[in-house]
């Protein structure tokens, strides 16, 4: 199993930050964000490559994981850590024939099965929600709440990730229902002061 040594999964929209997104993603970082998601879906591939080329510098500054939601050919050229598959990406197993065994690959779950499906495909980790109501999930449904979250954890050995209305006030009650993490946006990007919001995360996950 590959390791995945971060806690706190930071994934970028450039809609809710009040900063550009570089200066707000290096704020995260200075904050000890140690894990970032360039999902930025309606960006054209010619910005995104260079977005995310100018992003790879920064997370390897910092000793920072940078993944790409869905494009495997934007995260082979900037060299970043791994790719965020969605349901409707390429499978896992035709990733990792592209990209190699170092690679990591996540993918975004929304239920049971699709949390066991993406294991067993070969997955080095998952996201789970919406686990709380939050804007940017709605097209999910109506959240599938935290206690889904220790039911996963029971079968599955790959690491969880909490995502969908994750704020400062809920943490405890995810990692109590056994995540091995948190993945977010607006909790940390839309706040005035990324770099303060962004320690008081990582405390909590300590």
């Amino acid at each position: 199993m590959r390791e995945i040594d971060f806690k706190l999964y930071l994934i970028t929209d450039r809609g809710v930050v009040k900063k550009s997104l570089i200066d707000a993603v290096e704020d995260a970082l200075k904050g000890g964000v140690k894990a970032v998601q360039l999902r930025e879906k309606s960006m054209p591939t010619g910005e995104l490559t260079t977005l995310a080329l100018k992003i790879r510098e920064i997370t390897s500054k910092y000793s920072a994981r940078l993944f790409i939601n869905d494009r495997v050919d934007v995260a082979m050229c900037c060299s970043a850590d791994g790719v965020h598959l969605g349901q409707n990406s390429m499978p896992v197993n035709a990733v990792r024939k592209i990209t190699g065994e170092d690679f990591l690959i996540g993918q975004s779950t929304h239920s049971i099965d699709e949390a066991f499906k993406a294991e067993d495909s070969g997955a080095d980790f998952i996201t789970l929600g919406p686990v709380y109501e939050t804007p940017s999930k709605m097209a999910y449904g109506d959240p599938i709440g935290v206690e889904i979250i220790e039911e996963v954890k029971d079968e599955l050995e790959i690491p969880v990730f909490a995502i969908g209305g994750i704020k400062l006030e809920n943490i405890k009650e995810a990692m109590e229902n056994k995540a091995d993490g948190i993945a977010l946006i607006s909790g940390i990007l839309a706040s005035d002061d990324i770099i303060n919001r962004s320690k008081k995360f990582m405390e909590l996950l300590k």
